[in-house]
């Protein structure tokens, strides 16, 4: 296991500080705030220690309320909503300084048989065929040297690969709003389901809103054409996976509007299997000139 895993681990074990109540800690992220994965990571964390062990993540719904102050503790408290025969349900509060900054719920289900379905893996070259985050950052030139480094810096413990260029790579012409990443985390992790799950919440952030950009030729936050955030974020859990295998990650985006766009996409194991489904709408805006 790399060392950038271990520490990515360390910060999603929360400290249990009271029945139900929960701390956390934060780490550098490319923008000056809390990496909105880490929260939503962190959240799922403290809902799923108060859920029977049998009771896997299905789905989880959130809200990004205030921008996170990564040099503050994040505590997160726990509402237990529901524990029914065959569900359970949470609900999580995120807050700092004594304001809310994100809220969770999250649903938990016993394993049941039941019909069966899925949308067909989309066509992607093999991962192996790809080059690495950290080599395809490298080659792009226009890119401050500080923009790399903190960009490998909050990806490190991830092996994440683009298919095609990413929107800061490749930046001033409108293209499909499509986008392909590949990813597994950087190292082996145990069998527990739930730590897979949160490791995938944790990355699912990273590149959603990718595909807004690549419709109006934008590079984003990295080469600071535009100023983003997310707002909101959903995701369902449709079958076993694991986040230290390949990881398809297809992203696109069928709406921006009113300072908004919306991302949407699927992420499918290497041999074809429906995973997830995630859904976030984001903070997209245009910087005035003065």
């Amino acid at each position: 296991m790399s060392e950038a895993l271990q520490s990515l681990l360390d910060l999603l074990d929360l400290e249990r500080i009271e029945e139900d109540i929960y701390r956390g800690r934060s780490r550098s992220a490319v923008v000056p705030r809390v990496f909105g994965g880490q929260v939503a990571a962190q959240a799922l964390v403290a809902a799923g220690r108060t859920v029977p062990a049998d009771r896997h993540a299905h789905s989880l719904h959130a809200y990004f309320l205030r921008p996170g102050d990564p040099d503050a503790p994040i505590v997160y408290n726990v509402d237990r909503l529901r524990d029914g025969r065959s569900f359970t349900t949470r609900r999580v509060v995120a807050v700092q300084h004594g304001k809310p900054i994100f809220g969770l719920s999250a649903s938990f289900q016993t394993y049941e048989e039941g019909l069966d379905h899925q949308a067909p893996m989309p066509d992607a070259p093999d991962p192996a065929t790809l080059p690495t985050g950290e080599e395809r950052l490298r080659s792009y030139p226009h890119l401050p040297a500080e923009t790399v480094e903190r960009f490998l810096e909050a990806r490190a413990a991830v092996d994440l690969r683009y298919v095609d260029d990413p929107p800061f790579g490749d930046y001033g012409t409108p293209r499909e709003p499509h986008s392909q990443v590949w990813f597994r985390t950087n190292g082996k992790l145990t069998d527990d389901p739930l730590l897979h799950v949160v490791l995938a919440t944790y990355v699912s952030d990273m590149t959603l809103l990718d595909s807004v950009l690549l419709a109006h030729g934008r590079g984003g936050w990295a080469v600071g054409d535009v100023v983003g955030a997310s707002l909101d974020h959903a995701m369902w859990f449709h079958r076993p996976f694991r986040a230290d295998e390949w990881l398809l990650y297809d992203q696109q985006s069928p709406s921006a509007s009113g300072g908004r766009g919306l991302g949407q996409a699927r992420i499918y194991t290497q041999d074809g299997r429906l995973a997830l489904s995630v859904i976030q709408e984001g903070v997209v805006r245009v910087p005035r000139e003065h």
